[in-house]
């Protein structure tokens, strides 16, 4: 790279660290994260500084969506699958967006402490012997026949017996995505550069928000997929016109708040951003940092 193109990017860097080395930033990623923040900021220079994209975005709209994966405790690092920022086109200004994936919302739901089993995972052909539309079973005990992806299956089983499985096929999904994500058109779209790790990311979101027990954080995380979406999209969940299931949404879900919320909502109004990692003694998941 020729040292005329390095400085306007070295530039855009330096502008973005200014920004994110205000006292004031570093006090609210201190307060959502603790001992945490220091290495989730490197981890934000490091992402920033390596997506040219990004370095295009306005600095205030780069922390606040890293704050978004910060109040969840969810590492930014995309070679993790938990979160990342993903920068798109609106008018042709570049907009940075907070997405989760799938093993985030794995992780959220862990955190609860209320699911025995939560998977989602990829269905290659032969593997597939039967779906019951009924009940939603879905049994995988066939030998895969090769390396063709035919869909996607998410299952939970929480500590009180309950039991869900949600298969979609790779059509269902491709056409879910055309229709309803802002940025599926993107040359650097997720569904471009990670499709398989998309596709589970929808399975395992339509069967929480169906059937699961959803945390507080939960909720917050479902609002920030659901304002990423496409004004049709959050008319009508097209999921629906696919799964083996009733209805979507939050109607059927069963919403549990952590007696560490109420504490924190009651000495603040951001209790998101007051929660802390859940230790492993208590039988929870710890934040994965």
């Amino acid at each position: 790279m020729s040292e005329a193109m390095q400085k306007p990017q070295q530039n855009a860097v330096q502008r973005f660290r200014s920004v994110l080395e205000d006292p004031i930033v570093q006090e609210q990623f201190k307060n959502a994260l603790q001992e945490n923040a220091p290495l989730f900021v490197a981890s934000l220079i490091d992402v920033v500084s390596n997506d040219k994209v990004l370095q295009e975005c306005s600095p205030k709209d780069l922390i606040r969506e890293a704050f978004k994966a910060a109040t969840l405790k969810l590492p930014i690092n995309k070679g993790l699958g938990f979160a990342w920022i993903v920068p798109f086109r609106e008018k042709g200004v570049p907009k940075p967006q907070m997405q989760i994936g799938y093993k985030g919302y794995i992780q959220l739901a862990q955190r609860t402490a209320q699911y025995r089993y939560i998977n989602a995972d990829i269905v290659y052909e032969g593997e597939l012997k039967k779906a019951d539309k009924l009940t939603g079973e879905i049994d995988l005990n066939g030998e895969a026949t090769g390396d063709k992806v035919i869909g996607y299956f998410a299952h939970i089983e929480t500590t009180n017996g309950f039991r869900k499985t949600l298969y979609m096929t790779k059509a269902q999904i491709e056409s879910h995505a055309k229709r309803y994500s802002k940025s599926f058109s993107q040359g650097f779209s997720p569904w471009k550069t990670n499709f398989d790790e998309m596709a589970m990311k929808t399975v395992i979101n339509a069967l929480l928000k169906r059937y699961g027990i959803l945390s507080v954080e939960m909720l917050g995380a479902f609002q920030g997929d659901d304002d990423q979406r496409t004004p049709e999209a959050k008319a009508q969940d097209d999921i629906t016109n696919f799964a083996n299931s009733e209805s979507a949404g939050f109607s059927d879900a069963e919403i549990i708040e952590p007696a560490t919320a109420r504490m924190a909502q009651a000495k603040a109004p951001q209790a998101e951003s007051a929660w802390e990692p859940v230790g492993a003694t208590n039988g929870k998941a710890r934040a994965p940092f």
